[in-house]
């Protein structure tokens, strides 16, 4: 049930962003969904990816800082309140969202957002306890590839 992400420390300067692009882009990596966090001088690049091992070892050879962590693609109701919902259900087992992003497609009629929680685990139960649909990731690759 856990994604695979792949993390890049990275400086804020211009065309670092286009120099990791191209990295992935030669190695046949495609972006499925990120996530930019920044400060002045550095930022976060978040990635999902199909071949996350890939990418990392890619990135790792042009000289960047990689990192890999476990994340859960969730299906959230495409209406208003429905991220209310997960975050209700989260809230209640007092299990902490550290951040989240949207991703580009939908899932089915459902939205779907990456979340990084403190306890996976515990999340994942809580959301299937709930009737809330934790994505693998074949699922997820999978429903991207017939869309």
């Amino acid at each position: 049930m856990k994604i695979k992400q792949i993390a890049i420390f990275m400086e804020n300067k211009p065309g670092h962003l286009g120099n990791i692009c191209k990295s992935l882009s030669d190695a046949g990596v495609n972006i499925t969904t990120l996530s930019l966090a920044d400060t002045q001088q550095y930022g976060i690049l978040r990635l999902i990816v199909q071949d996350s091992d890939k990418a990392k070892s890619c990135l790792e050879k042009s000289g960047l800082v990689v990192n890999t962590t476990e994340v859960l693609a969730v299906e959230v109701e495409d209406r208003p309140g429905g991220l209310l919902a997960i975050l209700e259900i989260i809230g209640a087992k007092e299990v902490n969202i550290e951040y989240m992003y949207a991703f580009t497609s939908h899932y089915g009629k459902r939205a779907i957002m990456i979340f990084r929680f403190n306890d996976p685990d515990k999340a994942i139960a809580a959301l299937k306890e709930s009737g809330i649909q934790v994505l693998s990731n074949e699922a997820l690759f999978q429903e991207i590839q017939q869309a």
